[in-house]
């Protein structure tokens, strides 16, 4: 979800090998620059089947071996991620930690946090900010050092879009560490997917912050702090080590958790199709963007978390943003899409659950007997009919909790009346235990109004599959089978 430096404009000799997409030659849409030149969608001229079509034809850099190891770091990234928090553990060896300078740490943490601007408002425009909101939250991203909004924004949509495939630029697949720091550490073997940001391309804030990036990465992610610290408390060195690198390292991990951590631990609630998932501890790792597999499936909604007691505070703050005034258009995806896939995932645990039970023969399976030949039967085992299935008592006519007579009076006649309240009204989970010791149907079936009857309770909300609609499987048999007998 996020890195620490922007790519150049101009890319390096390796990548020089990457073969570019192949486009078949089709009317490009302009949008019109801010300059009044036209730019051209970055995603226009894609192909419908982009992704396998791309990896066909999209040449992949060699892979990173010892003798070209050297040639492929990401040199600019390594030193950011190691500097810093060599500066950090260093400086607190040797600097004393004031009360003030900790609070004063842990707020300018909260406050460059990317979640309410880069991600939440450009990457995804889940609502709009006013002016001086945007600049706020401009500069404060730029504080965590992890690339301009339009550079940041270009991979996040791309990772959206490319989920857990290899144009995702930190493909969860490729494991824990890649997907946390390792992506950027060194140089991509292929182009990230293609992914549109022509509208940042046109908002005047998104380009002041790119154009003035190197210098406001230093003021907001090191000089600032520092300044308040020692401006407020006479503490200059204390922010710079604590204020300035310590905190950057905690953005910096935090980021990169909602990469690694929020595609590794947790549930899948709403769809288990990709790897994003849901976790309380990632949730408080990362400042609310731990429910993940929410954000994947609805990622205009302005929120993270859905439930009021789940911690997304970026939630909370962009909606007292609005209450002031400063953020409008917040997008809420429709509650009744997100109880659809709430329930999919739920039926299809219970499917899980129903697949590894035992449940009643099959009706079209059971042989079908006429009464007649039913009754010669019984006289030689303990056959009962109840609602027009024939079944055999053998196994528990002693643990009848009635006691055995209360069955064998019944055997060889129709107890339908008898088991649904003639004599006790069986519970439901009696009704389950009988319909497993079915051996038959009675030609001709139930009684007509006692159809619900023949089917078990636990079989009646039994959840299917598409393929298994067509027919119910509580129809009754079409197969005549009376000249065999139910004894063999």
């Amino acid at each position: 979800m996020s890195t620490v430096v922007q790519t150049r404009k101009t890319p390096p000799p390796e990548m020089a090998n990457i073969t570019p997409p192949l486009t078949p030659p089709l009317k490009k849409a302009k949008l019109e620059k801010p300059n009044g030149k036209d730019e051209l969608s970055a995603d226009n001229n894609v192909p419908d089947n982009y992704v396998a079509w791309t990896l066909k034809h999209q040449k992949e850099l060699p892979p990173v071996t010892l003798d070209n190891f050297v040639q492929n770091v990401n040199w600019l990234t390594c030193a950011i991620l190691t500097l810093t928090p060599a500066l950090a553990i260093w400086g607190a060896f040797h600097t004393k930690l004031r009360w003030e300078t900790a609070v004063w740490s842990v707020i300018y943490y909260l406050i460059t946090g990317i979640t309410a601007g880069y991600h939440r408002l450009w990457a995804h425009r889940s609502y709009n900010a006013a002016k001086p909101l945007q600049y706020f939250l401009a500069m404060a991203g730029a504080g965590a050092v992890e690339g301009s909004i339009k550079w940041w924004s270009r991979g996040h949509r791309a990772h959206h879009r490319y989920t857990d495939t290899e144009l995702d630029p930190y493909n969860a697949h490729r494991g824990f560490f890649y997907s946390h720091v390792g992506w950027m550490l060194l140089k991509p073997r292929r182009k990230p997917g293609a992914a549109d940001v022509s509208d940042l391309s046109r908002s005047g804030v998104v380009r002041w912050q790119h154009r003035w990036y190197i210098y406001l990465i230093l003021g907001a992610g090191f000089i600032f702090p520092m300044l308040v610290a020692g401006l407020g408390w006479g503490d200059w060195r204390g922010g710079l080590i604590y204020a300035g690198a310590a905190r950057l390292c905690f953005v910096h991990h935090s980021t990169f958790c909602v990469n690694s951590l929020a595609h590794w631990l947790g549930e899948a609630p709403f769809d288990d199709k990709h790897t994003p998932r849901d976790h309380l501890i990632t949730a408080l790792v990362t400042v609310g963007e731990g429910y993940h597999n929410f954000h994947h499936q609805f990622p205009m909604d302005y929120r993270n978390a859905i439930k009021w007691y789940q911690y997304d505070p970026t939630k909370w703050f962009i909606w007292t943003m609005h209450k002031l005034g400063l953020a409008t258009h917040l997008k809420v995806f429709p509650d009744n899409e997100v109880k659809k896939g709430q329930l999919t995932m739920q039926l299809k645990k219970l499917r899980e659950t129903q697949d590894v039970l035992n449940w009643a023969p099959d009706p079209s399976d059971l042989p079908v007997i006429s009464w007649e030949s039913f009754e010669q039967q019984s006289l030689k085992r303990p056959l009962v009919v109840v609602a027009g299935f024939i079944h055999d008592l053998s196994s528990f006519l002693d643990e009848h909790p009635g006691g055995r007579h209360f069955l064998t009076k019944n055997i060889g006649k129709d107890a339908t009346t008898a088991f649904f309240g003639g004599v006790y009204d069986h519970s439901n989970a009696a009704h389950n235990f009988l319909s497993m010791l079915r051996v038959g149907v009675i030609h001709g079936g139930c009684q007509h109004g006692l159809e619900d009857r023949a089917v078990p309770p636990a079989q009646r909300l039994r959840i299917a599959r598409y393929n298994e609609l067509s027919g119910s499987p509580y129809a009754s048999s079409t197969a005549w089978s009376d000249g065999e007998g139910i004894l063999n």
